[in-house]
């Protein structure tokens, strides 16, 4: 099995903690551990080093190296731009299919997601890569919903095509991030799960379906390949040129061999302020503080400071997310912290 870490993303919506110069991957912010370390950490005793490959933008390559100095040089694949997840996929698809025989399968992971059950997820892992080698299908892994939440979006499942060891379906539909009440709905039929932008198929079966399914973008990514090693200028004029479009949208909503394992693993993708205070210990009055805060009658609060010696002083304030770095100092409600993307877009407006 070859795994692929998808570790390209800046994470806007964890502004100001995570920037361009340090994107959420690389952050410390559940552990000891970075985002990107714990992502190798649960795959490792599966996996070795010299089969684990971290697509990342150019100006990420030194984080990377810093972070997984066990990681070989060569098994990092440097975009020279975000071109989203179906252009990271087919680019490291291309690059890796002819040093792996025809039959390996690739893992594919997001670096930034948080699995509390990873040894669950290890056997899942493995006894779904049984049976993507011997069918060749397309699989998603769905997570079981535990709410109904509308930061996600959607997998409907239908035809049941394997119970055991394993549950596997048939992919209905994708759906995109709901309404509060199509949620419920959602969770109320028990034929959904969160997408949770992990995947797993043959190196061959996913560039069959790129030639199939997205031939401009097969065709565009087979010349980079040709010049990959060679021609810097021309692989940036090609990559450039690709389009920005997710693998959900790009190949798995139009295959027709798209299939999904639901999946209850302790998983969360801490896409939000919001969604890591939620999986963090609070104190009596529903707080969790992390730096120098004092606080009168703060209730269900969440704060964290870069700067341990600079005290923040709360007083009857109430549902809040404060985040205070050496430049920049974020305040919101926490049920707005997904609107942070929309600040960052501001600021590179006014810096352009």
């Amino acid at each position: 099995m070859i795994v692929v870490i998808m570790a390209g993303g800046i994470g806007t919506r964890f502004w100001p903690l995570s920037t361009k110069e340090t994107p959420k991957q690389f952050l410390h912010i559940l552990g000891q551990r970075s985002m990107i370390q714990q992502t190798v950490d649960r795959i490792l005793p599966h996996v070795d080093h010299k089969n684990i490959y971290v697509v990342t933008n150019e100006s990420q390559t030194g984080l990377v190296k810093e972070h997984l100095p066990q990681l070989p040089e060569e098994n990092i694949i440097a975009e020279p731009m975000g071109r989203n997840t179906a252009a990271c996929i087919g680019l490291s698809a291309v690059l890796l299919e002819d040093r792996y025989e025809k039959d390996e399968t690739m893992l594919v992971l997001p670096a930034d997601h948080y699995i509390g059950k990873p040894e669950l997820f290890r056997e899942i892992i493995s006894q779904a890569d049984a049976f993507v080698k011997e069918h060749r299908k397309l699989l998603t892994f769905g997570i079981e919903p535990t709410y109904p939440a509308t930061g996600y979006g959607y997998i409907e499942f239908g035809e049941e095509i394997q119970k055991e060891p394993i549950p596997i379906f048939a992919v209905k539909q994708f759906k995109e991030k709901p309404d509060v009440k199509t949620a419920k709905r959602f969770v109320k039929f028990g034929t959904f799960a969160w997408n949770s932008g992990m995947f797993l198929w043959r190196v061959d079966s996913i560039i069959t379906a790129m030639h199939t399914l997205m031939p401009s973008l097969y065709t565009s990514l087979k010349e980079i390949k040709n010049c990959w090693n060679t021609d810097k200028n021309r692989v940036n004029r090609f990559y450039s040129g690709l389009e920005s479009v997710p693998v959900d949208i790009g190949i798995m909503e139009k295959a027709d061999d798209a299939l999904v394992v639901p999946i209850s693993i302790d998983w969360n993708d801490i896409g939000s302020w919001q969604a890591l205070d939620e999986m963090k210990q609070k104190n009596e009055n529903g707080n969790f503080f992390e730096g120098n805060v004092l606080d009168i009658d703060a209730r269900n609060t969440y704060v964290y400071s870069t700067d341990k010696n600079k005290k923040i002083a709360l007083i009857g304030i109430d549902d809040l997310v404060v985040v205070d770095t050496k430049d920049s100092l974020l305040i919101c409600k926490k049920d707005k912290s997904q609107k942070v993307k929309q600040i960052v877009e501001r600021i590179k407006q006014e810096e352009n």
